[in-house]
């Protein structure tokens, strides 16, 4: 049996992850609280479901703080247990709500909505790090349902997936990141008229930069230090390790070490690859605010 459990904070996106499952055959849930979900697994396996989708968060009240005891009693009655967090930078969900007018679950006289999502942030931090944490704040409703996708794609079975990820430190960086690169300090590409419209996956840019010999030496000092660390993050038990890599724009040099980090470690673990100012650039508005 195939259980997706799906948290995180309101406005990030979570109806866009569910209608995702529901179209890939799930029985999907939501709003349910935490202490229930034993016993709607067992009743759902019983009516023969094999694929079910639960969304849990904080309007289920008090109970999620049972999230993790319930996590951890499910792995002993499923096969394949997958849980994912949405999250987004407090701006982008300010807006989200301003756009659809929403009130926030957890919003009252007393509180202002930034007052009523970092609330919602407090209660939900016990459980923001036991799953795969999904930054939305600069993602298109298209792009989210991608992500899910590739998500539910994953070998489960090979261990911990690393995730490389892309930035832009103008943009601010990711929520979801666990390390964190500075590429900044390098030659940057933006400034060739030539190179300034391509990216780091392009062959013009790839050829400048493997002409620097910073270039390499940095890229060699990040891939020794994720090797000689990602056994650690193994013995932790941890599932996923977002390592993200930040330039300027997110668009040249981030981006080609990406790629490169990841064509590197793919032989080892089972690796994601993610470049956020890509979706940035692809951003039509802010659909999620329309469907979140």
């Amino acid at each position: 049996m195939q259980i997706v459990l799906i948290s995180g904070l309101s406005g990030s996106g979570k109806s866009i992850a569910l209608n995702v499952l529901e179209d890939a055959s799930f029985y999907v849930v939501d709003n349910l609280p935490a202490t229930l979900l034993p016993q709607l697994i067992s009743t759902l396996r019983g009516a023969g479901y094999q694929k079910v989708a639960v969304a849990i968060d904080v309007r289920a009240g008090a109970s999620i703080s049972a999230l993790p005891g319930e996590i951890e009693r499910l792995g002993n009655m499923v096969d394949d247990l997958r849980f994912i967090f949405l999250d987004a930078r407090d701006d982008t969900l300010i807006q989200r709500f301003s756009e659809t007018r929403r009130r926030h679950p957890l919003g009252d006289d007393k509180l202002t909505l930034g007052e009523s999502i970092q609330r919602e942030r407090d209660l939900l931090e016990p459980i923001s790090h036991l799953g795969h944490r999904m930054d939305t704040s600069d993602l298109q409703a298209n792009t989210l349902r991608a992500w899910v996708k590739d998500f539910m794609q994953m070998d489960e079975s090979q261990g911990l997936t690393l995730l490389f990820q892309s930035f832009g430190f103008k943009y601010g960086i990711p929520v979801d990141a666990d390390l964190v690169f500075d590429v900044r300090c390098l030659p940057n590409p933006h400034y060739d008229p030539n190179l300034r419209p391509l990216t780091g996956k392009d062959a013009p840019v790839i050829e400048f930069l493997e002409k620097l010999p910073e270039v390499e030496r940095m890229l060699d000092d990040i891939r020794n230090f994720v090797a000689k660390w990602l056994p650690a993050y193994i013995r932790d038990n941890r599932s996923y390790l977002t390592v993200a890599i930040g330039c300027t724009g997110g668009q040249h040099r981030s981006v080609y070490f990406a790629e490169r980090l990841a064509e590197h470690f793919s032989s080892t673990v089972s690796v994601m690859v993610r470049h956020r100012s890509s979706a940035r650039r692809a951003r039509d508005g802010h659909p999620l605010a329309r469907d979140t």
